[in-house]
């Protein structure tokens, strides 16, 4: 800004100050949250709509087409079809590109209610629980392109409450949810094949390394990642350790076992435990028939970082999911839930800001 334009601009402003002061009644300004809180609202009625329609008339070259207003960050504006068509402005909304932007930043952590509320807090606009519900309803979440080739990947399933009619018990159903590690996680309501192709349609590794715990709905769904011979499978190894442990018995040839497994010797771990005069040893030997192909040398794998051993990135992410999903009383709608999901993993990516909180 030159000089002559920044005091023109000093000048105009003190102007428009002292206007706003004379037309503000004094038991208004008492403190300094009160005079925050007053010019804030005199600005967004009387100052920046102004300057916004300004903008809009000048960029868009244009004053022809029906008016319509829209709610947005500055205030009220009123911009005609012609402009809104030239700025991209959705038909049939209420609030501007920006302003929902923020709505959904807000509600993808806390309930709708505290969203309103909060948002007034935070712009002093007012825009109520219902219409914040109906945007995260009616917004087209884009899906995730990672930019870096996937080398290794998580799944596992979360649980989400359904509403149900007065009277009766709660309805808790699942979803899966996959973390392409460091890059971008992604959850889908009962529709499995949705999370495949949003998976087989990212650039994978040659090998793709897979991880997952020992649910057999877990290993159903990895199952249609890239193809047999390019998938590494490896069974979480804090959760093979939690199944050794149930067995109970003597710790000291626990430890053994457990030592057995960390090498991936799996036949030496069997021998140790055969035997035992335990039905849960039974299992576990069982258990580990089952997923044999999956137990590698995990020693090796840590202390070469060939890949993870452990799925904690995924368990964190339906820890993530679940701190809006699961918030205090909360019962989904079953047809709502899906966008619930996506309006939350597009937090967590990043794509309603510009922090992508899977790398932070």
């Amino acid at each position: 800004m030159t000089s002559k334009n920044a005091i023109a601009l000093k000048a105009h402003i003190q102007a428009i100050a002292a206007i706003l002061y004379e037309e503000t009644p004094q038991e208004l300004l008492n403190t300094l949250e009160e005079i925050e809180q007053t010019v804030r609202q005199k600005v967004l009625k009387y100052v920046s709509p102004e300057i916004g329609g300004f903008f809009i008339r000048a960029v868009t070259g244009t004053t022809a087409g029906r008016k319509r207003k829209l709610k947005s960050s500055i205030g009220i504006l009123k911009l005609t079809e012609n402009q809104a068509k030239k700025l991209e402005v959705k038909p049939n909304t209420q609030l501007s590109p920006h302003l929902e932007k923020c709505c959904l930043l807000l509600s993808a952590n806390v309930s709708y209610q505290n969203t309103a509320r909060d948002l007034e807090i935070l712009t002093g606009l007012k825009v109520c629980h219902s219409t914040q519900q109906r945007l995260v309803q009616r917004y087209k979440f884009t899906e995730v392109r990672v930019k870096q080739e996937v080398e290794e990947l998580s799944v596992d399933g979360g649980k989400v409450r359904l509403r149900t009619p007065v009277g009766q018990g709660c309805e808790w159903r699942d979803y899966k949810a996959v973390n392409l590690h460091s890059q971008a996680v992604a959850a889908y309501f009962q529709d499995n094949q949705s999370l495949l192709a949003w998976v087989n349609q990212q650039e994978l590794s040659e090998i793709v390394t897979c991880l997952g715990d020992g649910h057999d709905g877990i290993w159903n769904l990895i199952a249609g990642i890239a193809t047999k011979e390019s998938r590494l499978e490896i069974l979480d190894w804090y959760h093979l350790v939690e199944n050794l442990y149930k067995v109970g018995g003597d710790k000291v040839r626990l430890a053994r076992v457990e030592a057995f497994l960390w090498r991936g010797n799996i036949t030496a771990a069997i021998i140790e435990i055969d035997g035992w005069s335990n039905p849960r040893a039974d299992n576990f030997i069982t258990y580990l028939h089952k997923h044999h192909s999956r137990i590698p040398d995990y020693w090796y794998f840590q202390t070469e970082q060939i890949s993870s051993i452990g799925s904690g990135a995924i368990e964190s992410t339906v820890k993530q999911i679940g701190r809006r999903v699961k918030i205090s009383g909360a019962q989904w709608n079953k047809n709502n839930v899906p966008q619930v999901l996506f309006h939350r993993t597009a937090y967590l990516n990043g794509m309603l800001s510009t922090t992508n909180y899977l790398q932070n």
